[in-house]
């Protein structure tokens, strides 16, 4: 039977906060080993990783250990936006065995930033025969993960279950620590692979006007929707729209892109939210943040707090019906009090709709989890790796 625990301290000293929290894990899991422990500080604290890394093995004697600066730290129930702050996450999965693994930074024959030491398993350019639908739990260096990293040798997402984040509170290269085992990196990614784990992805918007053909495009720029200019047809659907709706929009408008084509009934979460960067008057061409394809089905969506709360809760209502145990919890740093009227907003929606399950987890450069079935890398995103009892 999986065992999970977490918790969180506010101690100013790297050495007391990791021992406390240690202490309050240890005293959970009882006689059980931990073998996956997780741990997010600040940079106060990360500013002595080595030392964090160096307690958290002599205490917990874990079977892997990453770990992330943050610049703030998620709990159960609670969330710390402002230093210090220590979270950990300790797991005992017996029958489960895991690989921890390492990505480091090289160039390739173009000069191009490239990751090597992916598990062959998991590897995004491995072929389909060798992958498995073995989750990734991935922590990452914002400043040398490419955001290519994810993708496949034709440019494509992988089909991959990554779940993870970028580290935060770094204010450049260099600035962000990763732990791997008794190792403190500073750019890189550090993972573990791990079967069992359940993804949930929270966009944090909403679909409105009606679903879209893309019917001429290239790369970024899509050229022409259903049939007409593209920023014609988007200012078109936005002036049909009630008020409520165009008064989100002059907050930013976003294109909602469907990954998989092959739903009959398309739903919230089914699209991948990506920024509109800009458009062409003189083309009547609209830029967004992906690359598309030809017959890919694009909506407008909008955001704000109350859309970003329904559907944060509609996503964890679709964790499958075995026994929520524990979770990673990967928020942008957008969110919290920047975009929620109240504090601890995600910590308290997981703890709702979960139960009061063992929760860790940071608030991301970055947030990276699965959107039909392709990992992809996020902004203003919730994303959660559950891991169940059984």
């Amino acid at each position: 039977m999986n065992a999970f625990a977490s918790a969180l301290s506010t101690l100013p000293q790297p050495g007391d906060a990791a021992r406390e929290a240690c202490a309050a894990v240890r005293h959970d899991l009882g006689v059980r080993r931990p073998d996956l422990v997780v741990v997010f500080a600040t940079p106060d604290l990360m500013a002595n990783a080595a030392g964090i890394a160096a307690i958290v093995n002599a205490e917990l004697g874990p079977g892997a250990l990453i770990g992330c600066t943050a610049e703030a730290v998620v709990g159960t129930g609670r969330e710390v936006e402002a230093p210090p702050g220590l979270s950990l996450w300790a797991a005992a999965l017996p029958d489960t065995v895991l690989e921890p693994f390492v990505l480091d930074p090289g160039l390739d024959e173009d000069g191009a930033t490239v990751l090597t030491g992916w598990p062959a398993q998991v590897d995004p350019h491995a072929p389909e025969e060798i992958a498995t639908d073995h989750a990734v739990i991935l922590l990452a260096d914002p400043f040398s993960f490419p955001p290519d990293s994810l993708h496949g040798p034709d440019g494509k997402p992988a089909a991959r279950t990554v779940i993870g984040g970028m580290a935060s509170g770094g204010r450049g290269p260099g600035e962000h620590r990763l732990i791997f085992g008794e190792h403190v990196l500073a750019e890189g990614a550090v993972g573990v692979v791990v079967p069992g784990a359940h993804a949930v992805v929270s966009q944090g918007c909403r679909p409105v006007g009606p679903e879209m053909t893309i019917t001429a495009c290239h790369d970024g720029v899509v050229e022409e929707l259903a049939g007409r200019p593209a920023l014609e047809r988007v200012q078109a659907v936005v002036e049909d729209l009630p008020g409520e709706d165009r008064a989100l929009v002059d907050q930013g408008v976003l294109a909602g892109l469907v990954e998989d084509g092959n739903k009959p009934q398309l739903e919230q979460g089914d699209f991948l939210i990506r920024g509109i960067l800009g458009g062409d008057p003189s083309s009547g061409a609209i830029a967004l943040g992906e690359r598309v394809r030809v017959g890919q089905v694009m909506r407008l969506q909008v955001r704000d707090h109350e859309s970003a709360d329904a559907d944060l809760r509609r996503a964890l209502e679709g964790v499958p019906g075995a026994a929520a145990g524990g979770a990673l919890l990967f928020t942008c740093n957008g969110r919290g009090t920047r975009m929620f009227p109240e504090p601890d907003h995600d910590a308290r929606a997981v703890a709702d709709v979960l139960g009061p399950v063992p929760l860790a987890g940071l608030f991301c450069n970055g947030e990276i989890g699965p959107v039909g079935g392709r990992a992809h890398l996020h902004g203003f995103t919730a994303t959660l790796a559950v891991f169940t009892t059984g």
